[in-house]
């Protein structure tokens, strides 16, 4: 699974533009990267009447937009994914996936924070990567400023670095991800590399997709 840092903080403290940030920092050093919005209310970005519309209301469950440049996919989710969940969807070849919001998923976060606030954060330390602050905090958490975002983004690289020393199998059962132990991980990615490498017209693997349906 990619990794998955998500930004966090309260209303109007400058998450947005710190991912703007970011993003464009993080693509100069040449990664790519995805980015998911979470919203709290259920919103809309079809219009009602327009043709991709009616296709979901007669019941599509998944319906494309496909353009030359631009592809948009709405999907009907039965609950609120995590990005762990998310990740299946988008960003397989990507490096990285930023979130803005969800603060309550365990996957690391940097958390925007503003005096005014208080001195309490949203999330406990063991959960941060960082804090972006305007005030020293008194928490055991590299601490920047706003305007520090090459140091922000030196310290997710190095955390990219120390992750993609090996290479990482995604395992999905029924939909739903699957935690897998250091030995299985090296032992299905050795195992399917060497089964898929070995097939006739196959170069250099960088990512393998595969899918199984059994039949009922």
């Amino acid at each position: 699974m990619q990794p998955i840092i998500s930004i966090v903080g309260k209303s109007g403290v400058g998450k947005t533009t710190l991912l703007e940030g970011l993003i464009i920092d993080l693509k100069r050093r040449g990664y790519k990267v995805a980015v998911i919005k979470h919203a709290g209310d259920d919103f809309e970005l079809d219009k009602k009447g327009k043709d991709s519309w009616r296709l979901s209301q007669a019941g599509g469950g998944v319906v494309a937009v496909s353009s030359p440049h631009k592809l948009v996919v709405m999907r009907q989710m039965e609950h609120d994914q995590s990005p762990q969940e998310l990740s299946r969807f988008i960003g397989w070849d990507c490096d990285l996936i930023l979130t803005e919001g969800f603060k309550q998923g365990n996957n690391p976060k940097i958390e925007v924070h503003r005096k005014e606030q208080g001195k309490e954060l949203l999330c406990p330390p063991q959960q941060l990567l960082a804090v972006v602050t305007d005030e020293p905090l008194d928490v055991d958490v590299p601490q920047f400023s706003a305007d520090e975002v090459q140091r922000l983004v030196d310290l997710i690289e190095s955390r990219l670095q120390a992750e993609g020393k090996e290479d990482n199998v995604d395992l999905l059962v029924n939909d739903v991800p699957v935690s897998l132990n250091p030995f299985v991980n090296n032992f299905l990615a050795k195992t399917l590399l060497a089964m898929v490498s070995a097939l006739k017209g196959v170069k250099r693997v960088k990512s393998l997709h595969i899918l199984l349906r059994r039949k009922a």
